[in-house]
């Protein structure tokens, strides 16, 4: 029915609750369609009235994603977990221990793994961000490279990055853009303190991360307070606010410990990057959107 896959289309839902919604909205249209057939309406005229009486499908989508897009305390619980496990790893000074760090990559691995075949709920994106944040980290360390290794590395990083970055954000712009930042949040915080760090201290020198390890840990415990906002409130809006008013306070925090180690420069790039994590996939999902809509 096209109502129903133009509904789809503009549905921002995790694919579980899409599924059973439209499932049961197909079966709704298909009694009153048949009721209106029975009274001796044709075909035609029953999906027009039936499906005339829902209104435009993004109206529609819009009033269902209010019901709709608020978490569960349990979902909430799930999405705000691995940045408070960070937040613990600093705050206790467990980085340094292989053991921990292994326990947590390994956890991470195992929980993405079954959120991503298990219908993309929304508290996957916040585990699914700490499988990047390695790949951001080596990023930022290839500025360190003596010489000419710099760009040598960095052109054969910097597309094997990209594309993998491109692979993971297509199959979530599918669902809703929002994700995408959500899974990106921790980035511009997590080169910013890298930067930092690597600025005062080469390569994460012992006395600089104690002395930065509760200001660290206090990041990702705001990035916690943000994603449970985020999964709790029902107006998109709000949840724009929550990523990028968290960026802001968790980059201020990292300026004020910086002590000026960074360049205007640098602060410039860091702060665009901020707004990037929250604008591009807004712009990407809506050229999506519309190739599928001009192709249909």
């Amino acid at each position: 029915m096209n109502y129903l896959e133009g509904l789809k289309s503009y549905l921002r839902l995790d694919s579980a609750v899409r599924d059973d919604f439209l499932r049961e909205l197909r079966g709704h249209l298909e009694d009153k369609i048949r009721e209106l057939r029975e009274s001796g309406v044709s075909e035609e005229e029953a999906k027009e009235i039936a499906t005339e009486f829902l209104g435009s499908p993004r109206l529609l989508a819009r009033q269902i994603y209010e019901v709709y897009s608020q978490g569960s305390w349990r979902e909430t619980l799930f999405a705000v977990l691995p940045h408070f496990l960070t937040a613990s790893l600093f705050a206790l000074r467990w980085w340094s221990n292989p053991l921990w760090l292994a326990i947590i990559i390994v956890g991470v691995i195992g929980v993405v793994i079954y959120g991503w075949c298990h219908g993309k709920p929304t508290w996957l994106f916040s585990w699914l961000a700490y499988l990047l944040i390695p790949v951001v980290i080596a990023g930022v360390l290839l500025l360190y490279l003596p010489g000419g290794w710099v760009w040598v590395a960095t052109l054969v990083y910097v597309p094997l990055a990209i594309v993998i970055l491109v692979i993971v954000a297509k199959q979530i712009l599918k669902i809703d853009w929002l994700f995408v930042s959500l899974m990106l949040l921790p980035v511009p915080i997590v080169v910013g303190w890298v930067m930092v760090l690597s600025m005062n201290i080469s390569f994460f020198g012992t006395d600089i991360m104690y002395e930065a390890a509760s200001w660290i840990a206090l990041s990702f415990a705001v990035l916690a307070l943000a994603v449970a906002t985020f999964i709790r409130v029902r107006q998109r809006w709000i949840k724009v606010g929550a990523l990028l008013i968290c960026a802001i306070m968790v980059l201020t925090v990292v300026a004020l410990v910086s002590n000026n180690a960074l360049s205007i420069w640098v602060w410039l790039f860091l702060s665009l990057l901020a707004l990037a994590h929250l604008f591009v996939p807004a712009f990407l999902e809506r050229k999506m959107r519309g190739k599928v809509v001009s192709e249909s």
